[in-house]
């Protein structure tokens, strides 16, 4: 708790929890694509917006209440999906489900996470499932069907990983896929006994060798097998299997990791409730654009989708500069996963609780009593003049 009460803003669970970290499980959240540079852009776009402030407005009574796919929740922002965290934080699905749910935001499970869905559901009943999804039409119907019986609330659909990415930065820190128990990884492991007897030591004793759970029906991958390659999408994948899963699926369905406006268009006269605009936080394609460099031009094509944004926020203003450009929502990751690995729940409601009064602040010196007045308007492209 003494280093819980040291988080004073996202950026700070990061550097407080590091040292508990093996280097090749830290390096695993923390690395991006190529030579990482894409998560650099993603903070540095938003540098490029500064923001006008309204004065002398009556804002004493604020809220960032937003309703989306009919649940109203308390904040703009929720957790991004995140694989294998409870690699990273002890019983991590469970926990974040379970804090998300105590704090009314929006909580994204993995297909690519060690805890059943049906289980973490429990924990949360208004989960949502990010789906990879092999392109067997049969396979498509069984998951469709599991996902339903298990009472997932919204359906989102992973479409940037036709193939897996290029991530050296992980080779180098002794990670890979499947895991391989080198003297390297060992060592590494020994060295980080916080992490070692309250993370893998407790996740063997309570489920046995760590599984991802949630790629196929009845499919299980060990994290040590030669099978985890199919924790990622499928390059034969289509529209064609998008509209099948529309057709299956009765509730919202969500495409995530769209950049193109093309695809947004597509997107809306293929019937998707909501689109994710994303380069998965700089961990796919090492020179894709930053969602908010798009975003307008995506918010055009959207039609009724709302559109929710995610990569690289970590400020209160991040949030708000998003959806005075348009998005309806926003989705935060690495540093939510940080303060639950930092300190389970009591660490991500820290962390929520530090973003939900950054956005509250920011509403206030802006003169905005509710989201929806916010436009662009509020903002000026500085790198143009305006």
């Amino acid at each position: 708790m003494r280093r819980l009460r040291q988080a004073l803003e996202l950026e700070d669970f990061q550097r407080l929890v590091k040292p508990s970290l093996p280097r090749a499980v830290h390096g695993y959240v923390v690395n991006g694509a190529d030579d990482g540079g894409v998560i650099q852009s993603n903070r540095a776009v938003f540098d490029r917006w500064r923001m006008v402030t309204r004065v002398l407005r009556d804002v004493s009574a604020r809220s960032q209440a937003t309703t989306l796919f009919g649940h109203t929740y308390a904040t703009p922002f929720g957790i991004a999906p995140m694989g294998s965290s409870a690699l990273i934080a002890f019983d991590g699905d469970n926990r974040m489900a379970r804090a998300a749910a105590a704090a009314n935001v929006p909580f994204l499970l993995s297909a690519n996470s060690l805890t059943p869905m049906e289980e973490v559901v429990k924990a949360n009943p208004e989960t949502w499932f990010a789906a990879y999804q092999s392109p067997d039409h049969a396979k498509i119907e069984r998951m469709v069907a599991r996902v339903a019986d298990a009472g997932i609330k919204v359906f989102v659909l992973t479409v940037d990983v036709p193939v897996g990415s290029n991530r050296p930065a992980d080779v180098r820190t002794g990670y890979s896929m499947p895991l391989r128990p080198t003297p390297r990884l060992s060592l590494d492991a020994m060295l980080h006994p916080r992490w070692l007897g309250g993370t893998f030591l407790r996740t063997l004793a309570r489920r046995g060798m760590p599984a991802i759970s949630n790629v196929e029906v009845g499919e299980p991958i060990g994290l040590f097998s030669r099978q985890i390659g199919r924790v990622t999408g499928y390059s034969s994948f289509t529209w064609t299997e998008v509209e099948l899963i529309r057709r299956l699926w009765k509730g919202p369905f969500v495409l995530k990791g769209l950049l193109a406006a093309e695809d947004a268009r597509i997107a809306r006269d293929s019937g998707i409730d909501g689109i994710v605009v994303s380069n998965h936080g700089g961990r796919q394609l090492g020179s894709a654009v930053s969602p908010m460099d798009v975003l307008r031009e995506i918010k055009a094509e959207s039609g009724a989708m709302s559109v929710i944004v995610d990569s690289g926020f970590r400020r209160g203003t991040d949030v708000l500069k998003a959806i005075a450009l348009g998005a309806d929502f926003v989705l935060v990751g690495r540093p939510f996963l940080y303060a639950t690995a930092l300190a389970g729940e009591a660490g991500l409601h820290r962390a929520l609780s530090l973003l939900a009064r950054e956005v509250d602040i920011g509403m206030a010196l802006l003169g905005v009593r509710d989201l929806d007045e916010l436009g662009p308007e509020y903002l000026r492209d500085v790198t143009r003049g305006g």
